[in-house]
C-alpha cells in the first residue's frame, strides 16, 4: 500500500553524522529512513524535515542552508531512486519514472530569525511546508512544550530523548495565552499566500487558533495525535481535530511512543501498534476519516518497539484492517488523505 509520511527527521540526523565524522547516506543507514526501507514500506512520499535546535546552534540559518545542501546531495547521488516535488503534479510524474518523491520541509521557523523574506529563499530552496515552532518560544509564536521552562529541549520527550519529569506533569499543561506574535501573524500570512503549508505541529494552543482564525485555507498538524487519548499538549484537543478537519487540513500519526500511550515516570514505554490505531480511531470518531495522515517523525524519536522503521508500516495496515477499517479508509489515512490535501494547498 503506497505511503505518504508527512515527517521525518532523516536528513537531520545525517547531518548531525556527518559533522561527527559519520559518512551514512540516504542510501543506507542505521536509522529509521533510507531508500533500502522506504522501498519495504512502499513509500510514495517521504516529508524530509530540516530541524534545528534553537538551543544548540548560534546560526540557525547557516545550519537550515547546510542541512538543504546535504538533502540535495542525498537526492542527486541517488536520482535513480528518488526525486523533489516542488508542485504536486510531481509526485505523478515520479511515481510513473519508478521513483519515491521527497518533499522538503521545515522544522522550526526560528530559523529566519523573524525575517520574513526568508520565506522566499526557503520556497527558492524547495521547502513547502514549515512548522512554526518546535520546543522553544520564537520570534513567530510560542510552542506547546516550552524547553526554556523545563532545561535542555532534549529532556521533554522520547522525541529526542527521555529525562526525569519535574514534580508537576509539565507535559499536561496547555499554553492557552501565547500565540503567535505580530511576527507570527505576518508570516502565517505570506506562508498562505505562497502555498507554503502551514504545521501547527508543536505550536501552543493560542498558536492552533491563531492560525485558525487568520487563514482560509488548510493547514496541517504534521505529526501530533489525539490529545484525549494520550495527554500531552503536543496532541490536538478533540475541538482541534474537528476544527482542523472542517478546513481540511490533515494530522499525521506521530509514532513517539510517549505521544501515544501515557505512562508512569520511569516505566518503560517501548510503543505499540495497537496504540497508534487507539489514536486513529478517536481522531477518526471526532473529525472524520479524511483528516487523517501518517507522520511518523522517524529519527526524531528514540524508537517504537512494534514499528521499529519505516519497512514495517505494513504492519499498520495490517491492523487497521484487523480493527474494522475498510481498504479505501485505511488508503487514505496512508497516503490519499495527504495527497489530496497536496493538491490544494501546494
Amino acid at each position: 500500500m503506497k505511503v505518504v509520511d508527512m515527517h521525518c527527521d532523516t536528513i537531520s540526523e545525517l547531518y548531525r553524522k556527518r559533522k561527527n565524522g559519520s559518512r551514512e547516506s540516504l542510501a543506507e543507514n542505521s536509522g529509521h529512513v533510507d531508500l533500502r526501507k522506504l522501498k519495504a514500506g512502499d513509500a510514495l512520499v517521504q516529508n524530509f524535515a530540516l530541524f534545528v535546535n534553537l538551543g544548540k546552534t548560534e546560526h540557525p540559518w547557516e545550519d537550515v542552508q547546510g542541512m538543504a545542501d546535504l538533502y540535495y546531495e542525498e537526492l542527486k547521488r541517488n536520482e535513480e531512486r528518488i526525486a523533489p516535488v516542488c508542485r504536486y503534479e510531481d509526485i505523478a510524474r515520479n511515481h510513473k519514472e519508478g521513483k519515491i518523491s521527497a518533499l522538503l520541509t521545515v522544522e522550526e521557523g526560528g530559523v529566519c530569525q523573524g525575517r520574513v523574506d526568508r520565506l522566499e529563499d526557503l520556497y527558492r530552496m524547495g521547502v513547502r511546508m514549515m512548522t512554526l515552532t518546535w520546543n522553544y518560544p520564537n520570534e513567530i509564536g510560542y510552542p506547546a512544550l516550552n524547553a526554556w521552562h523545563y532545561g535542555n529541549g532534549d529532556a521533554l520527550c522520547c522525541e529526542n530523548g527521555a529525562d526525569e519529569e519535574p514534580p508537576v506533569p509539565f507535559y499536561k499543561k496547555a499554553d492557552r495565552e501565547h500565540g503567535l506574535t505580530e511576527k507570527g501573524r505576518e508570516f502565517v500570512e505570506k506562508m498562505e499566500r505562497m502555498g507554503m503549508i502551514i504545521d501547527v505541529s508543536h505550536l501552543s494552543d493560542a498558536g492552533f487558533y491563531d492560525v485558525l482564525q487568520l487563514t482560509k485555507r488548510p493547514f496541517a498538524a504534521s505529526h501530533s495525535n489525539a490529545r484525549a487519548v494520550s495527554p500531552w499538549v503536543r496532541n490536538l484537543t478533540d475541538d482541534m481535530i474537528r476544527e482542523l478537519s472542517k478546513r481540511g487540513g490533515v494530522i499525521g500519526m506521530n509514532f513517539c511512543p510517549d505521544f501515544l500511550t501515557e505512562v508512569q515516570p520511569g516505566k518503560e514505554n517501548p510503543g505499540t501498534i495497537e496504540a497508534v490505531v487507539r489514536h486513529i480511531k478517536h481522531i477518526a470518531k471526532v473529525g472524520g476519516i479524511d483528516c487523517i495522515g501518517l507522520g511518523s517523525d522517524f529519527d526524531g524519536i528514540e524508537g517504537h518497539r512494534e514499528l521499529p522503521d519505516f519497512s514495517h508500516l505494513p504492519k499498520l495496515a495490517d491492523a487497521l484492517f484487523q480493527s474494522g477499517f475498510k481498504e479505501d479508509e485505511v488508503e487514505k489515512i496512508f497516503g490519499k488523505n495527504v495527497l489530496r490535501f497536496y493538491k490544494e494547498v501546494l
